[in-house]
């Protein structure tokens, strides 16, 4: 908090720092005999009427009467990283949006509007990174209108919680009555250290995914389209622990799988999943390193990796390999409309 000369908190923020990141303190309790305070932290995204809104890091919107702040700051855009590779937004964005390719896009500005016949909501959303070209309600009617010809809802993916990200248009999409759906985080970690790691053998890697993998992808019903966006990306690759069963233990349904892409620096994991019965033998890390040191092979030094923040057991994972969260990104539904698959 910003502390003057003569020792007094104060507020050195007004209407004015809109979509600077700031660290607000405000009273919790007004009038109460022992004064209790709440410190705030993220995007102003509005000051309006003596109320400010500020995003937080995870997307959610705080609401707080400008009377009660007793201090205010505008704090750097993101706070420097501890370890992990450097990296914007916007091309971490790009990065994780070209692994994981619709069937069919069409530009709106600097809008992407991407569809793969309802299959995730990652390639059956709109990726804002610019300027659409349009007012942003003229921008919307236009989405609408794109995925409405579809037979699909509009969604629109954003992202808070670094430099660069999307916390103004949140409040705007927020204001308008979208709803804001499953928040998830994409991590970044080394990748070398993970390609260190020792793990048993085993593990078969694959440029497709067979029958057997896809028994093992916690998806049903599985379509053409599907495989399509699966098999999408600079360089990709399916790892495998095989399962019981069959001529040589490879029959069957594996024990665990992995899905990577590999583009320039950066490596992707995606589809890291384990046989409930085969949990706690080591088998995802396994996966993971194997397909670290394919990426290095290719030239990767970087890794990133998108995960629920309500999956634990895979947070505790990546954790406990180096991983550590750059920005949450969302996917925000047009009103009125029935929730699509993740």
């Amino acid at each position: 908090m910003e502390i003057s000369a003569a020792g007094r908190l104060e507020v050195r923020i007004t209407a004015a720092d809109v979509g600077k990141r700031v660290s607000v303190r405000r009273l919790s309790e007004p009038g109460a005999s022992v004064e209790k305070f709440t410190d705030t932290v993220g995007v102003l995204t509005s000051w309006d009427d003596g109320v400010l809104v500020i995003t937080r890091r995870d997307g959610e919107q705080v609401r707080i009467a400008a009377s009660s702040l007793v201090a205010g700051k505008i704090v750097p855009a993101a706070p420097a990283r501890r370890k992990g590779p450097a990296a914007a937004y916007e091309e971490l964005a790009r990065i994780s949006a070209r692994a994981w390719r619709p069937v069919e896009s069409e530009r709106l500005g600097e809008w992407e509007l991407r569809a793969a016949s309802g299959f995730t909501r990652r390639a059956n959303s709109v990726l804002p990174l610019g300027d659409p070209g349009l007012p942003l309600d003229d921008a919307l009617t236009a989405v609408r209108r794109w995925y409405g010809e579809r037979g699909l809802p509009a969604y629109l993916q954003t992202a808070t919680g670094a430099a660069g990200t999307q916390e103004l248009l949140c409040a705007e999409l927020a204001e308008r009555g979208w709803v804001r759906e499953v928040t998830a985080e994409l991590w970044t970690g080394a990748l070398a250290p993970l390609a260190d790691v020792d793990e048993p053998g085993g593990v078969t890697l694959s440029r497709t995914a067979d029958a057997a993998w896809l028994a093992r992808y916690q998806r049903k019903g599985l379509s053409d389209v599907a495989l399509r966006v699966l098999g999408s990306g600079p360089s990709v690759w399916f790892a495998s622990v095989p399962g019981e069963g069959g001529e040589g233990g490879r029959g069957g349904t594996p024990a665990a799988i992995g899905r990577l892409v590999v583009d320039g620096r950066w490596a992707g994991f995606a589809a890291v999943e384990v046989a409930p019965e085969r949990r706690r033998e080591g088998l995802a890390t396994a996966v993971m390193a194997a397909l670290a040191r394919r990426a290095l092979d290719e030239g990767a030094s970087a890794a990133w990796l998108q995960v629920e923040t309500d999956n634990a057991a895979a947070r505790a994972l990546y954790a406990g390999t180096g991983f550590a969260a750059h920005h949450a990104y969302h996917h925000y539904r047009e009103p009125g409309t029935s929730p699509a698959g993740r």
